[in-house]
């Protein structure tokens, strides 16, 4: 069913029982009333305020888990529950649901703020770069002003919720909203700012277990200089994809100042090292043969993605970047959650 314009569609949800119209290019609200009217016509559905109603939510929230790439919380929340567990595990502290759901709604509001001021700040170039010209901001899909609005909510909802956890999660909540929310900055000027986004998300183990203890300890740093290497890494192997781009738009990045060949060495020696960090814990707490498979299975996700990506050959880039990472995350905490059963 569609209008004279090829890109008025008009699309059934049996679900719901009624019609949503998107206009694929700007999502326009005016395509959206044509549609409505026109489905009424037709009796395709019931008028319903409460249809209307759950559409703009699904509208509404589909628009902006695509700003933040929400998918991509995979990379750093799996190591939040890491650090969280392992304060539980190894201090006096005992387990407490509300804090755990706090963490993650930190984890979450701290992302959501994060991306979305990426995306605002970093409009005008991904207006330029034709890898990222579909992007929701550049695409028309979320203003400017909207997509500032959700940082600044995003921030305020973080810093509201640390008050909720403890004293020190609170101080130092706006330094870590200056680390996540600065990296978007840092490309302008130094290629060092792979290592920022990679700070910016090392903060997740250490955080995590800030918010069982209140104070800060040798353990859990180890999680966060491993996400830290992991992290800037695999960032720079996802940026080989830009290294022309960054040059002609006087962008720095690593790929941009050293070349594919030493970029990738480097991300090599990155991973070494992030390797080598999850590998610490082993001396400073209790671990059974659990841990032990999971260091293994995150070394061999390591090693994999760089055997995918080739100088000469990024048609990978993608693969290694979200699939391998996503997994070496999600299993590797898994078998750190099982360690902690294990040894509990």
């Amino acid at each position: 069913m569609s209008g004279r314009n090829g890109n008025k569609k008009l699309v059934i949800l049996t679900n719901f029982k009624f019609v949503i119209a998107r206009n694929e290019a700007t999502s326009s609200p005016s395509i959206a009333r044509y549609a409505w009217r026109r489905g009424c016509r037709r009796g395709y559905f019931a008028r319903s305020s409460l249809a209307m109603t759950i559409w703009c939510k699904f509208e509404f929230m589909k628009k902006y888990l695509s700003l933040v790439t929400f998918a991509h919380t995979i990379f750093a929340m799996p190591f939040a529950f890491i650090g969280f567990f392992l304060a539980v595990t190894t201090t006096s502290n005992k387990f407490d649901w509300l804090k755990l759901v706090m963490m993650v709604l930190c984890m979450v509001f701290a992302r959501n703020s994060a991306m979305a001021f990426n995306r605002y700040l970093d409009r005008d170039i991904d207006s330029k770069n034709p890898r990222t010209k579909q992007r929701d901001i550049p695409a028309g899909r979320i203003s400017p002003a909207a997509a500032l609005t959700f940082t600044l909510i995003n921030c305020a909802l973080f810093i509201g919720t640390t008050w909720f956890i403890n004293q020190l999660c609170f101080f130092l909540s706006p330094v870590a909203l200056l680390v996540v929310l600065g990296y978007s900055a840092t490309k302008r000027f130094t290629a060092l700012c792979h290592l920022v986004l990679g700070l910016g998300l090392s903060l997740a183990p250490i955080g995590a277990y800030l918010v069982i203890t209140g104070q800060f300890a040798l353990t859990p740093l180890f999680f966060s200089f491993a996400v830290l290497c992991w992290v800037s890494g695999f960032d720079i192997i996802y940026a080989l994809q830009d290294e022309d781009f960054d040059r002609g738009e006087n962008l720095h990045s690593i790929p941009a100042w050293l070349g594919k060949v030493n970029a990738l060495r480097l991300s090599t020696f990155l991973h070494v090292l992030s390797a080598a960090f999850v590998v610490m814990p082993i001396f400073f707490t209790p671990v059974s043969y659990l841990y032990y498979a999971g260091v293994v299975f995150f070394c061999v996700m390591l090693i994999y993605q760089h055997l995918l990506v080739k100088p000469n050959d990024l048609s990978r880039v993608n693969f290694a970047f979200m699939t391998t990472n996503g997994i070496a995350s999600v299993v590797f905490a898994v078998f750190f959650l099982l360690d902690r059963i294990w040894i509990k």
